[in-house]
């Protein structure tokens, strides 16, 4: 004979079994990894649905439909947990179709949200509303979770009335009123109280992230500030101040948008992403100082094991990771990598002064590039890209590693260690100088080949790029033996940079190089620029060196040569001007000073690699004494 009392008892036993043994192992101390917390996911979302199909396995009664909605609900929030959307809305719509029954409206409407209002007004003074709102707060996790900001704002009443309710602790008393004993009534494994408070923050902060996408700074703020007014833990209230900084950052207000951030860096689950927005404010700011120290703070946060995303107590299970998952929210958070942070730093500290501090961070920042296990990647020659190292899924550039080779070698011997930069020149120089062709040429952007490969596009690119490394390299050897003093050798290696450099043509767009036997046609717009720097600095350098050792003649045709290729050079201009004097030709040695004067260079050195900045070292003409010459030269 069939009892349903003696089933009902039974299963409310099952589930309660399933979370208590669920909330043991999460509550039990142990920390279990990533693959074993989704295994003991699947598990646990295998057991309630297993349990789950031997209630539906008889016709909807109403003493057990409770058991059954309390049961749709724990294997809802699993199937949900595990992003598995499609399977847990199918779920709900099976069991809520069933609780109708037991109602009399068989109502088969499939759009959700008419649906949902047919459930809700159904049973709405009925010993079932609880569980049916409990089990609304799945179908807004799930909205949120797959980003369905219109239908929540199309549900708002409705959500409004299930925040009341629950929020009030209407549910649960009405719950135990219907089934009496606390050992009769079916567990569940989150609270749906706790569950609807962490859905109304983060549908705040989404909608807010939304409206600031569009550009809706006010709009989005208004959001936010209604956010950190709710009930919620410390961390999603971080996320808050650090969403309504970047509102503010972009209505132009920087200073109420470093407090947001300083508020946001009071808790560790985003002062990865505090710290890195405050070191854009400062660097609009021009602050370089308090930017250098935001750029230090950053990288050892990015070193740390931190956790990114909030967790949130009694919640865990529907994580504002899982609900707040959105490609705009993902750009608002993301973060470089660690070493295209420490390459920001390094770069920044030799560029304005601290040049022993920028040296040892890019030796830091080669050393782990080169260990076995660096955020996942790992680099084995100089010819590895290095352009997609991220965090949180945002792709930074970072130099490849043959351009960090140079741009330290650079810092080295900014830091007057000579010897340290021709080591690692010579390591650029032995792995790329018997790669290159005979001949190169660069082709007007414009004039591109439809036909052309991407295949035989990057590679024409590696081509010209190592080429110009390999230029580089030479380039900085020479002004380490213009260090030295050695001005036969530094002419040397001058001369191995030029003598590179004249293997490329450039082909402007309708005109055909004489160039026949090319090995490649490479199309790339920035290196025109980089292979005339390099000309006009080589030709600079061993003008330079030429007048150290008198060879005059030599010297104005290299320095003539060098403000051909680079206009704003300012030391082929100012020795150019010396050689011009010393050759007697002292109007035309006013002139040219004159003109170098009145270059301003600095705003596009922070743009260059440190490679391609004049040297700093070598010898240098004092500017005051050569104002005196033409002073005492007088007027023309």
């Amino acid at each position: 004979m069939y009892r349903p009392t003696s089933l009902v008892n039974k299963w409310v036993q099952e589930n309660n079994e399933l979370v208590n043994k669920w909330k043991q192992q999460e509550g039990g101390g142990v920390t279990f990894s990533r693959d074993q917390n989704q295994s003991h996911l699947r598990c646990s979302s295998s057991e309630f649905y297993r349990l789950l199909r031997k209630i539906q396995g008889v016709p909807p009664l109403a003493d057990h439909t409770h058991l059954e909605l309390s049961v749709v609900y724990n294997t809802c929030v699993c199937a949900t947990a595990q992003s598995q959307f499609t399977e847990a809305e199918l779920l709900l719509t099976q069991a809520l179709r069933r609780a109708l029954q037991i109602t009399g409206n068989d109502s088969v409407t499939s759009e959700t949200p008419v649906f949902w209002r047919t459930v809700l007004k159904s049973v709405a003074n009925t010993a079932l509303n609880s569980c049916v709102l409990y089990l609304l707060c799945l179908q807004w996790a799930i909205w949120l979770a797959t980003c369905q900001l219109k239908t929540i704002q199309e549900f708002k009443e409705e959500l409004c009335s299930l925040l009341e309710t629950l929020c009030g602790g209407v549910g649960d008393d009405r719950r135990n009123e219907t089934w009496g004993k606390s050992s009769d009534v079916p567990l569940l494994v989150t609270d749906p109280r706790k569950l609807v408070e962490l859905l109304q923050i983060c549908t705040s902060i989404a909608q807010g992230v939304e409206r600031l996408s569009e550009g809706q700074c006010s709009e989005a703020l208004s959001d936010l500030q209604s956010a950190s007014a709710l009930p919620a833990p410390r961390a999603l209230v971080a996320y808050v101040h650090l969403l309504s900084g970047s509102c503010l950052a972009h209505m132009s207000r920087p200073q109420m948008a470093l407090q947001c951030y300083r508020k946001a860096l009071e808790t560790d689950s985003c002062s990865v992403c505090a710290l890195y927005q405050s070191m854009l404010i400062y660097r609009q700011l021009g602050n370089t100082q308090a930017e250098i120290q935001a750029l230090r703070l950053l990288h050892s946060s990015l070193m740390l094991p931190s956790a990114t995303v909030p967790t949130v107590a009694g919640a865990h299970l529907l994580s504002p990771s899982l609900l707040l998952c959105s490609q705009s929210l993902r750009d608002l958070l993301s973060v470089p990598s660690a070493p295209s942070v420490l390459h920001n730093l390094a770069l920044k500290c030799v560029l304005h002064g601290r040049v022993s501090e920028g040296v040892e961070h890019y030796l830091d920042l080669l050393a782990a590039l080169h260990s076995e296990d660096q955020h996942g990647v790992r680099v084995k020659t100089l010819t590895d890209t290095q352009d997609n190292l991220t965090v949180h899924g945002e792709a930074t550039p970072l130099p490849r590693l043959p351009q960090l080779y140079l741009e330290t070698g650079a810092a080295l011997l900014m830091a007057r260690r000579p010897a340290d930069c021709m080591a690692l020149c010579n390591e650029v120089i032995s792995t790329t100088l018997e790669l290159l062709p005979e001949k190169l040429v660069l082709e007007d952007p414009e004039d591109r080949s439809q036909a052309e490969t991407k295949e035989v596009r990057a590679e024409g690119e590696d081509m010209v790029a190592m080429l110009l490394w390999t230029g580089a390299a030479f380039l900085l050897q020479g002004h380490c033996h213009t260090h030295l003093t050695d001005w036969k050798q530094a002419v040397t290696h001058y001369t191995r940079c030029i003598n590179l450099l004249v293997k490329v043509r450039y082909k402007k767009k309708g005109f055909q190089p004489q160039i026949p036997s090319a090995d490649m046609v490479v199309k790339q717009e920035t290196d025109l620029c980089t292979l005339q720097r390099l000309k006009g600095l080589s030709l600079a350098g061993r003008g330079i060196s030429f007048t150290q050792t008198d060879r005059l003649r030599e010297a104005l045709r290299d320095l003539l040569l060098s403000l051909q290729a680079f206009p704003e050079c300012v030391g082929a201009g100012l020795w150019c001007g010396e050689v011009l004097w010393r050759l007697g030709r002292r109007q035309e040695a006013a002139a040219c000073w004159e003109k170098t004067w009145s270059f301003t260079t600095q705003s596009s050195v922070e743009g260059l690699p440190l490679y391609l900045q004049e040297p700093q070292s070598g010898p240098s003409l004092d500017s005051t004494e050569l104002r005196r010459r033409i002073q005492e030269l007088g007027p023309t």
